[in-house]
């Protein structure tokens, strides 16, 4: 393997990854593929951190169309990357991957608290840490609780894991097959084109404070350690013009 770009990394990982071909829940063989993938990266020296969405199993969003309040329908949500959290630490306990959970929202009973220089120590010990609740608060949703999670650990990228789509195009590919993908965009243009590559907040914060990303496809095997290598896979979202 070539030597690693990046000593640290966050990355980020949606509910809808952990399905599979389900509608909804969690798929054995699904997290089998993604544990041994992050195995291969921390064999490489890599330290890891990783937020995990809940939309395999709870969608804020659609409970608040149907009237429910928005901050509990939030709440519900974290609880949603609660349970994907303990999935994914069992998955890489199971590949024997050494993990440390840790929740925004207070739940000592199955995971720490999310304790920035506990988490650091853990990443520095070559434990994958894996962070769950979002930020703890309604409206900020998992894609921006990544990005405050990279600078808080001090992470070098924020990779965004895709699933079933290898970068950021200018439309959706899946419903427009002319689509254009991005090998390279600016923060600022990502933002000026409304790309739907993440979230208003979550792109600024990393503007902000010059936090490259990477969004690429998680479910070819091997991906995620050429993206780890500095290799041009999926799209590279940065400052540089």
């Amino acid at each position: 393997m070539a030597k690693p770009t990046y000593s640290r990394i966050l990355l980020k990982m949606s509910g809808e990854s952990f399905k599979g071909d389900q509608e909804f829940g969690l798929d054995a063989d699904t997290l089998q593929f993604l544990s041994n993938e992050l195995k291969l990266v921390t064999e490489q020296g890599v330290e890891v951190g990783i937020v995990v969405g809940g939309g395999n199993i709870w969608r804020g969003a659609d409970y608040e169309q149907t009237g429910m309040d928005r901050s509990t329908a939030d709440f519900a949500g974290m609880l949603a990357t609660i349970m994907n959290a303990l999935a994914l630490q069992d998955a890489l306990e199971s590949a024997g991957v050494t993990v440390r959970t840790q929740s925004a929202i207070s739940m000592p009973a199955v995971a720490e608290p999310y304790i920035r220089r506990r988490a650091v120590r853990h990443l520095e010990k070559g434990r994958v840490v894996v962070f769950a609740g979002g930020t703890g608060n309604p409206f900020m949703t998992t894609d921006t609780a990544s990005a405050l999670r990279a600078l808080e650990i001090n992470a070098d990228v924020l990779i965004m894991a895709k699933n079933g789509v290898d970068g950021v195009y200018d439309s959706d590919p899946r419903k427009n097959v002319s689509a254009k993908k991005y090998d390279h965009i600016t923060h600022h243009d990502a933002l000026s084109k409304r790309l739907q590559a993440l979230d208003s907040t979550a792109l600024s914060l990393c503007m902000d404070n010059s936090l490259p990303i990477v969004v690429f496809d998680i479910f070819k095997q091997g991906n995620l350690a050429s993206v780890v290598s500095g290799e041009s896979v999926g799209t590279l979202i940065d400052g540089n013009e």
